[in-house]
């Protein structure tokens, strides 16, 4: 009987634990669709305003912003990581920080001075315990993170980065592309020249000629800021809905596991049960004959 006690015992364990993994995938599946929502919301904006930053570099008014100009120093990065406060999330976590730390390498080899600013407790405590010096942590972020949040932090950059400080801006993070195409990835945010994309080669409109009131450089002062700190929170973005999607796949996973364990341990406790009652059958057939 001791057997088959401890087979219900670890059933009903099985079934407290799939009761918890049930639940938060019904949770990360809810904060997907509201994340989700969100990116492809500010992609679009996102999109046509990198276009158009594009065009205007490709038009040749690359010194009429600090932003758009190649620069030829190269003293110091910057690389930010984007990962989640929270465990249970699959290999979300560890893809972003191995594209992370690959990134860093190839920074630091080209650069030198490199400043790692992380965000995500996660990323926090993974790289302090491979003692990387991390600049600043941010632990605000979490399924839905805002734009006033992001936007302290591009500016500073931006202010950073136009007065000379740093050369160059680097994110590692999670790159959403639809329910099942997620996959970590390491780009650049400054200088606007190396975020193009070369291989659609150059645009119909790239060629266009822009007529700007009352200068180019009132203008671009306006446009190229609004651009970076719109892709910088849509990286935010990508981050929260990618974290969601590994979070429901590895908590469905995790459910659909307990429900094949528990289907396992019930088949071997009706066994051992059964087992048991036959023995104990015997045990008093077996007595009562010696009675006679």
């Amino acid at each position: 009987m001791a057997k088959a006690r401890a087979l219900d015992k670890r059933r009903r364990s099985i079934a407290n634990i799939r009761k918890i993994t049930k639940t938060m995938e019904l949770v990360s599946t809810a904060q997907f669709r509201r994340a989700m929502e969100r990116a492809v919301a500010a992609g679009d904006y996102a999109e046509r305003l990198a276009r158009l930053v594009a065009d205007l570099s490709n038009s040749g008014l690359e010194g009429a912003s600090p932003l758009l100009a190649k620069r030829e120093s190269k003293k110091r990065a910057i690389l930010l990581v984007l990962t989640a406060n929270r465990g249970m999330c699959g290999g979300y976590n560890s893809g972003v920080l191995r594209t992370a730390t690959a990134r860093l390498d190839e920074l630091r080899a080209e650069y030198g001075e490199v400043e790692l600013d992380v965000s995500g407790k996660r990323g926090i405590s993974f790289l302090k315990y491979r003692s990387y010096e991390i600049a600043r942590g941010f632990e605000r972020f979490d399924h839905k993170p805002t734009y006033d949040q992001v936007l302290e932090i591009a500016d500073d950059y931006l202010d950073r980065y136009a007065t000379g400080e740093v050369d160059r801006i680097d994110v590692a993070y999670c790159k959403f592309g639809s329910l099942s195409k997620q996959f970590p990835v390491a780009e650049t945010l400054l200088p606007f020249s190396e975020t193009r994309d070369d291989s659609k080669g150059v645009s119909e409109r790239s060629r266009t000629e822009y007529e700007f009131l009352p200068s180019p450089e009132s203008v671009l002062e306006e446009v190229v800021p609004n651009a970076f700190r719109v892709n910088m929170f849509k990286r935010f973005l990508d981050a929260a809905v990618g974290e969601q999607i590994a979070r429901m796949t590895a908590m469905k996973a995790a459910t659909d596991n307990a429900d094949s364990m528990i289907s396992t341990l019930t088949a071997t406790y009706n066994r051992a049960r059964q087992s048991q009652i036959t023995n104990e059958i015997i045990e008093v057939v077996s007595g009562a004959s010696a009675l006679k």
